[in-house]
């Protein structure tokens, strides 16, 4: 299977194919882009029109088509010109749940040449205040609870610079010179088509913060060239792979897939906040362009995610890794018909070996379980990987996007030998590397270096091209010398029936430097000891990697807005700081 993958890509993106891959300069950094890529986000909307009146967006009970989306759109994207001058260079910041309003401020946004600032919606108002003056937007479009925030620190950022307020799906008392968007946004009297503008490739679309674990977040720019380029890697990922499975099939290799009906609509649901890459770029976006379904809810719940899957039929769920654990461990899962699941996993974390397995087996040959790994810095993915491949690698997270290179470097920042026993710290040079951190030079120069992106992530890559993250740089443990990468710790953890979540970390250790801690939540009714999880590792990993220390929390491990675990916060509770 594996040289017909390598084969399905080279053809894909050889001259004249429809991923024809070649090179370009941007600020001054050669960079690998799609031949044939749209020139910005707004063209990828304007393709809409061919799916009017396909159901668009789903939230909990209410419904839009694509063309009751673009009527909205295009209504909203002439009140940001014509009422608050917004254009090519401006700000808009959208701040709220996964509202239908938050898909409609984003095109609008984008439509008129401006970036949308994703506000992290479970930001303090201190660091709504924060986020709005380093961005500066013109226009902060705001649901209640964000509103109710920014209200508390509205004087402090204006004393920086202007700002209209839209509010979302609220009552609350307005300042005199804020909008309602129902007030405002009137679809039924929109102009027939969205305002003149000229969009550069290398104009900010959105500008996104990284999760700030540590210190302030600095706001990533990702541009139209990286935006347009993640989401045609996405196709290309999935394309390639079913192009080799057909060669597979030709060659009688192996068995040809079963026969499934085609759903009239793919559906995706997003349960990450749209706020984030995962779900704005590698949702929204192949979900738009493919006139496909948006199943949004108003917080993640396994329970009612289950129960949408079923009433929506939804193809395709990606989120983090902990959704898709839950949702095979709700005892719905059996009782709720997810036979039109064709794809379940995600990115964000690495999604665990075990995992793998019970996806697949979850969803019966009907669908293949699926990850892809990335950041924001990258626009979405660095690599993805599914299918028949997930299954035979499961700890890899899958080769590099076309529109990539890579290469592993060390602590120093020097060139790595290529090979499959070389680790080091993953580097990523191409069209979708972010512009730079907004208003931090200091820190796009320490991080972006001759246009080679450093992860942080440690990595190795096998003699196939496939990337097998071993740890995040900072998420290792120094103990007497040797390095404990966590996630190999978790994985092992994770193989133990009783275990639905664990977070692996440090702790001080005055004769080691470090040892090795986690934290564990049992599955309802499960029950297991300190002692039972070392005798039960000791067979899986090396004595030095298990863990000294185990704490069994009643509660959820703390996660941030995007489901990750926290694991400062997490080692704060625990041991302090």
């Amino acid at each position: 299977m594996m040289h017909h993958y390598l084969a399905a890509r080279q053809e894909l993106t050889a001259p004249g194919s429809p991923f024809a891959v070649s090179e370009i300069v941007v600020r001054d950094v050669p960079i690998k882009v799609f031949t044939s890529a749209p020139p910005n986000m707004r063209v990828v909307w304007e393709l809409t029109a061919a799916h009017a009146d396909k159901d668009y967006v789903v939230y909990e009970d209410e419904r839009y088509t694509y063309a009751d989306i673009d009527a909205q759109v295009r209504a909203l994207a002439h009140l940001l010109r014509d009422v608050h001058g917004v254009g090519s260079g401006d700000r808009v910041a959208l701040a709220m749940r996964n509202y239908p309003e938050w898909v409609v401020g984003y095109w609008a946004t984008i439509a008129v040449g401006a970036a949308v600032v994703g506000m992290n919606a479970w930001w303090t108002p201190a660091e709504m205040a924060y986020g709005l003056t380093d961005s500066t937007p013109k226009v902060l479009i705001a649901d209640d609870e964000r509103l109710e925030r920014t209200l508390q620190v509205l004087d402090d950022v204006r004393a920086k610079a202007p700002l209209h307020i839209i509010s979302v799906r609220s009552e609350r008392d307005l300042p005199a010179d804020a909008s309602r968007w129902a007030d405002v946004v009137d679809p039924a009297n929109a102009p027939a088509g969205l305002p003149d503008t000229d969009i550069d490739p290398d104009d900010d679309a959105t500008i996104f913060y990284t999760s700030g674990t540590t210190g302030f977040p600095k706001g990533a720019q990702l541009t139209h060239r990286g935006s347009v380029h993640n989401l045609m890697n996405l196709v290309f990922m999935t394309t390639a792979i079913g192009a080799a499975e057909a060669k597979a099939v030709a060659a009688g290799e192996i068995e040809p897939p079963e026969e499934l009906p085609q759903p009239e609509q793919n559906v995706f649901m997003a349960p990450t906040p749209l706020f984030h890459v995962t779900a704005c770029n590698c949702l929204l976006h192949p979900a738009t362009l493919t006139g496909s379904r948006l199943v949004l809810t108003y917080k993640w719940d396994p329970g009612r995610a289950l129960e949408l899957i079923e009433r929506e039929q939804v193809t395709s769920l990606s989120g983090v890794p902990t959704m898709s654990r839950e949702l095979l461990m709700h005892p719905d899962w059996e009782k709720r018909d997810t036979s039109s699941l064709r794809s379940m996993g995600g990115g964000g974390a690495a999604l665990q070996p075990d995992l793998v397995g019970k996806i697949a087996g979850a969803l019966k040959g009907k669908g293949a379980p699926s990850t892809g790994y990335g950041l924001t810095e990258t626009h979405g993915i660095v690599t993805a990987n599914s299918s028949r491949f997930f299954i035979e690698k499961p700890e890899s997270c899958g080769p590099i996007v076309p529109t990539l290179e890579a290469k592993l470097v060390d602590e120093e920042g020097n060139d790595l030998p290529a090979g499959p026993d070389t680790v080091g710290q993953l580097c990523v040079r191409g069209a979708v590397v972010i512009k730079g951190y907004l208003n931090r030079p200091e820190a796009t120069a320490d991080s972006i270096r001759d246009g080679w992106f450093n992860t942080g992530d440690i990595a190795r890559i096998d003699a196939d091209g496939f990337v097998y993250i071993v740890d995040r740089a900072k998420d290792m443990v120094l103990r007497g010398g040797e390095n404990v990468y966590c996630s190999e710790v978790e994985t092992a953890i994770y193989h133990h029936d009783a275990v639905a979540e664990t977070a692996v970390f440090g702790m001080p250790d005055e004769r080691l430097g470090e040892e090795v801690a986690c934290a564990v939540v049992l599955k309802p009714g499960a029950s297991l000891t300190e002692d039972e999880l070392r005798s039960f590792l000791a067979e899986r990993i090396a004595k030095h990697k298990i863990p000294a220390k185990v704490w069994f929390l009643d509660e959820q491990l703390p996660r941030n807005a995007n489901g990750k675990f926290v694991k400062r916060e997490l080692r704060a509770q625990l041991i302090g700081e």
